[in-house]
């Protein structure tokens, strides 16, 4: 058995209604995956099932949240040693021990080139980092900068199916697939 992490891009299935965690636990369960748990109120899944493709839990997952829900989501898939990669290629230790949540990362379904960076920097607020680590975008967000241009420049338009989680949510995951 692999243990995964699953990110939805979004939770929100139209005006007013939202994704309830237990109702995302129990369309988990009924794709057979073990021990599926939820972090959080905003669409994060961490769950076991026998080894496999990425990309082919990616579409079982969809497909089943579309049934279930009505709506399709993007839905990115990381096995456990993925993300504690992740989690540990934070190139902003210090932005996060000191502002958690101005620390996000971007989590990529194809990785991003290196050379990205370069054209997304145009984007950042003068407070604002960024850096890309395995083909994922980090930022470190700026409180000063409420309404970053980065945001709109790291959508799925411009650099493909992604959803970002900060770093409270992302060591909390790490530690979930730890256990």
């Amino acid at each position: 058995m692999q243990t995964y992490v699953a990110l939805l891009y979004s939770i929100v299935l139209g005006e007013g209604r939202r994704v309830v965690m237990s109702d995302l636990k129990a369309m988990a369960e009924g794709l057979g995956l073990n021990n599926p748990r939820t972090l959080v109120a905003t669409g994060n899944l961490v769950f076991e099932a026998q080894e496999t493709e990425l990309a082919a839990l990616e579409q079982r997952l969809e497909a089943a949240f579309a049934k279930t829900f009505g709506r399709h989501v993007d839905i990115i898939v990381r096995c456990a040693d993925g993300w504690l990669r992740l989690a540990a290629g934070n190139p902003f230790p210090a932005e996060s021990a000191e502002a958690a949540d101005q620390v996000a990362v971007r989590v990529m379904r194809a990785p991003v080139p290196a050379e990205t960076a370069a054209a997304l920097e145009a984007y950042a607020g003068k407070d604002e980092r960024l850096r890309i680590v395995g083909g994922d975008i980090w930022i470190v967000f700026s409180r000063e900068t409420p309404s970053s241009r980065l945001f709109a420049a790291v959508s799925h338009r411009r650099l493909g199916v992604g959803t970002s989680r900060n770093w409270n949510t992302v060591r909390r995951l790490a530690k979930m697939v730890a256990e």
